[in-house]
């Protein structure tokens, strides 16, 4: 098992992130990038570029074919990937280049009992990667990856949706690890449906009363003024699908570019004053 110290683990890296934000008078920007997509070299150029340009934690997708939450964006990005070879061990590689700030896998149950959960565990910290987002494990179902992640201080986020019943999205933002996903809409990933920041400011305001866990909206956040709305009323933004529609059909340095000028707009959206 690889020893850390409580400062070090990935559940205290990423809530420093937040923290760093809010000190800084802004939200936390935390784009999401498929692993392999459209290739491995220009994946790596664009988990840079993203870092360079703003992003305070980055949303690393692990990519499989059968993916329950994402829209078609990201499951087109995923379909690249799985296309150019990208296996889990290659996302893990991918997210452990980078140093600066924390990384969380998104990833299904699936692939990670294929891979062996106490393996991904143990890789995860071993090579520096703060934690991951399970989206199609109910939070009666998560004790096994609670336990595979606690020892190596994993962080390990929860979804609440907009159908999730108030006093369910309580319990849910209290077993929360790192920070609580706000789901702002119903459906799929993607970036063409507008964001309900009149029902997120309600969630939002009723689980600052059961946890002072951090909490981040994501799902159709597409722009500035979106990341602007996000961050005044909660502690972050995650950006998913518009950020892979801004490089899609690109690769290389052209892609890798098109990223650093989208987080950029992005990242200006942060600041609350």
């Amino acid at each position: 098992m690889t020893l850390v110290t409580e400062s070090t683990t990935g559940l205290a890296r990423v809530t420093a992130a937040f923290a760093r934000a809010r000190t800084a008078g802004r939200g936390a920007l935390i784009p999401y990038l498929c692993a392999g997509d459209p290739d491995r070299a220009t994946s790596a150029k664009l988990l840079a570029a993203a870092v360079a340009s703003g992003a305070d934690i980055v949303e690393l997708g692990i990519p499989y074919g059968d993916p329950l939450a994402d829209g078609p964006t990201i499951a087109a990005a995923a379909q690249r990937a799985l296309d150019a070879g990208t296996t889990i061990d290659d996302a893990i590689d991918l997210a452990a280049a980078v140093t600066s700030v924390p990384v969380i896998m998104f990833t299904y149950l699936n692939p990670i009992l294929q891979f062996g959960l106490d393996r991904f565990a143990a890789a995860l910290a071993a090579r520096g990667i703060a934690g991951a987002i399970v989206p199609d494990v109910p939070l009666e179902e998560t004790d096994a990856i609670r336990a595979a992640f606690a020892p190596y201080g994993l962080a390990f986020p929860q979804l609440v949706a907009p159908t999730t019943p108030a006093a369910r999205a309580e319990a849910i933002a209290r077993k929360s690890d790192g920070f609580t996903y706000l789901v702002s809409r119903l459906g799929v990933t993607g970036a063409k449906k507008e964001p309900d920041f009149a029902w997120i400011a309600e969630r939002v305001a009723a689980l600052r009363r059961a946890s002072d866990s951090p909490l981040a909206i994501g799902f159709g956040i597409a722009t500035a003024d979106h990341v602007r709305s996000a961050c005044t009323i909660s502690d972050g933004a995650i950006v998913g699908s518009a950020l892979i529609d801004a490089y899609a059909g690109h690769a290389g340095d052209d892609a890798a570019e098109r990223v650093r000028e989208f987080v950029a707009r992005l990242a200006a959206g942060t600041r609350l004053a």
